[in-house]
């Protein structure tokens, strides 16, 4: 598959339409649909539905799609890696996460690294342990921050000297307000909003108690849920110092008891041949550690 046709192919996906992808691409409609074609013959799978009024992508096509995009995301990557001056040291550091307070270590980090080469660039994805997983195998990210327990064994890792602290975010009118620390069987008597980095065995609940749990909606950003939090749909179930607690809030957090401490690690692939950009970041990173 050429790299020109895929982004052919995601322009006709975004517009919907031959006629104006043509226009968005400076090119009349017959060679963009001879390229359409050819490239359905290559795959031998049917990818866009051709209606009256728009174009809608097959199955197939919407798997192409997700696939094109990273495809097309990791050649500007690799690009910008190889072009970068070794005199003037420029390039990206990609590093995924989920919502942590650990994320003041990485931006320490940054902030030194960035004063020394202010020409390097950070981007930083958020998405739940999975998702940070597959684009660290992907090639999409340099780094990954893992939140315990997580399985370390296909990366290198550095233990991040810091801890997370899960508890219950709640409005403050909220009867479990009124304790300082909030029990298992506290959280059977109301809504619980879980996080997806959350796993029932953390809370160290016998039998089928963590089924017990009341889980009327799930979340991978906490600010989000903070809202359901607000609206009285439930209480989050969530790491502290995300969400701004102070007397202003009509939110507050309240830890688990027993305390329930998870560690860090930021991770990378085994063999993992850095950007310089990547490089100095993790010297930075070490630095910081």
């Amino acid at each position: 598959m050429d790299i020109k046709v895929l982004k052919y192919f995601l322009t006709v996906a975004r517009e919907e339409s031959i006629s104006k992808a043509a226009e968005a691409l400076y090119m009349t409609q017959p060679p963009l649909s001879r390229q359409l074609k050819t490239l359905e013959d290559e795959l031998g799978k049917q990818l866009f539905v051709r209606g009256s009024r728009k174009i809608t992508l097959t199955e197939e096509g919407m798997l192409l799609k997700k696939r094109a995009e990273e495809m097309i995301e990791l050649m500007d990557i690799t690009k910008a890696e190889i072009s970068a001056s070794s005199e003037n040291i420029s390039g990206d550091v990609y590093i995924g996460g989920g919502e942590t307070e650990g994320m003041r270590i990485i931006a320490r980090a940054s902030e030194i690294l960035l004063k020394e080469y202010p020409n390097i660039k950070i981007h930083l994805f958020s998405g739940h342990t999975e998702d940070i997983a597959e684009r660290l195998d992907r090639g999409l990210l340099d780094f990954g921050i893992f939140i315990e327990p997580a399985n370390m064994s296909k990366y290198d890792y550095i233990h991040l000297n810091t801890t997370d602290v899960w508890g219950l975010l709640m409005r403050r009118d909220n009867s479990l307000a009124a304790k300082k620390v909030i029990k298992a069987e506290d959280m059977l008597t109301v809504p619980i909003i879980c996080s997806e980095q959350f796993k029932g065995e953390m809370l160290g609940f016998s039998g089928g108690e963590y089924n017990k749990l009341n889980i009327v909606a799930t979340y991978n950003l906490l600010y989000n849920a903070s809202l359901l939090v607000e609206e009285n749909v439930g209480c989050a179930l969530c790491i502290d110092g995300i969400i701004n607690c102070g007397a202003d809030s009509p939110l507050c957090f309240r830890p688990i008891e027993p305390r329930l401490e998870v560690g860090l690690n930021i991770g990378w692939k085994k063999y993992q041949t850095f950007s310089k950009a990547a490089e100095l970041f993790l010297n930075k990173l070490r630095e910081c550690v």
